[in-house]
This record gives C-alpha cells, structure tokens and sequence, in this order.
C-alpha cells in the first residue's frame, strides 16, 4: 500500500477510509479514531484498547543517562523553601 493516498469529502464532511489503509492498520467498523491537528495536518489515531501498553516507552529519551533513583531522592530532598514555612507562624 502506498504511504499516501487521495480521499475525497462527502457533502456530509465524511471521508472512507481506503480499504489497504483499514486493512494495514487493522481498523474494523466500530472502532473508535481520534482525530487529531497537528502543524496543519488532520491525524488519524485509533484508540488503543490499553491505553498503559500504548502508552509504555513514551518519552523514555528523557531518562538517558539519568540514574531515575537518584533523580526521584534529590527531588525529594528539601529545598531552600522548606525552611520558610516551617518558620512561618501556624494562624
């Protein structure tokens, strides 16, 4: 199936999804799609059915070469505030 295809708009704003497209992806009558805008283009997205397993390895370039304990303990330590409200009078 070729990466890119030509769909035409019905005068009710619908579009067929081609049928290599709905076979390639696995999409069947009923599924649910999330239509998504980005930089000018419409996105297709079909809503997983776990939304934890498609969600699992997102972002995970933020943590190369940070040592996630580490990072979690020093964003647990106090910080130079702490001391202000524990100086601050209870009303």
């Amino acid at each position: 199936m070729p990466a890119s295809t030509f769909v035409k708009v019905n005068k009710h704003y619908q579009i067929t999804i081609p049928a290599d497209a709905r076979r390639h992806l696995g999409i069947k009558s009923g599924d649910r799609l999330l239509v998504h805008i980005q930089d000018g283009m419409m996105l297709l997205i079909r809503e997983p059915e776990n939304y934890t397993a498609a969600m699992a390895g997102l972002l995970k370039e933020v943590w190369n070469g940070v040592d996630a304990p580490d990072y979690i303990d020093q964003e647990r330590k106090p910080g130079p505030l702490s001391q202000l409200v524990d100086d601050f009078p209870d009303n």
